[in-house]
């Protein structure tokens, strides 16, 4: 069973998975079409990206994709803890430049779904992080970009110091002032 969590962003929704657990462990559903449909997930999922963080503190992101290879996606936490970021980049939406965060944690079983239009980030809150990612377009090198993390008009607060990053995410530029977002 998949219940959902609108948060203070238009569309970026929390989805909590309702595990049912017996002297086995447990069973949870991940994905449904038919039920994500009622979110707006109505395209199909492209890719399905798998990652590893070993370090608590490292950050990945904040990355998107510009249209026609803009990108909804759907974040998971397999192992450990991380606090989730996701940027509304949205042209004319009334939260632009807003961000959201969530815990995302094996134990606590929440996905964020995050629809086209935004950028994604995450610090690890724990050693050795696997994090799940489905993605309804596949990765366009030409049509990526990022976010600084450290970014004023963001202003976002990582809940811890910052371990490590890969070069690319550090060398992303600042939002310049004209920058007005992504047109869907």
């Amino acid at each position: 069973m998949l219940n959902f969590i609108q948060t203070p962003i238009t569309d970026l929704t929390v989805i909590q998975r309702k595990p049912m657990y017996d002297s086995r462990g447990f069973f949870s559903r991940f994905f449904c079409a038919e039920t994500l449909n009622e979110i707006g997930l109505n395209q199909q999922i492209q890719q399905i990206n798998h990652t590893h963080t070993v370090l608590r503190g490292t950050v990945r992101g904040l990355h998107f994709q510009y249209p026609p290879h803009a990108e909804t996606k759907i974040v998971s936490c397999l192992r450990g803890e991380v606090f989730d970021v996701a940027v509304d980049l949205r042209k004319n939406s009334p939260t632009f430049l807003h961000w959201h965060a969530e815990v995302l944690s094996a134990e606590n079983h929440r996905s964020l779904f995050i629809p086209e239009g935004f950028a994604h980030g995450f610090q690890t809150l724990s050693n050795d992080c696997e994090m799940l990612y489905l993605h309804t377009a596949a990765y366009a090198k030409h049509s990526e970009d990022g976010l600084n993390i450290h970014d004023p008009r963001l202003a976002i607060d990582w809940p811890l110091e910052i371990t490590e990053m890969s070069e690319r995410d550090q060398s992303h530029p600042l939002i310049y002032e004209a920058f007005e977002g992504i047109t869907l």
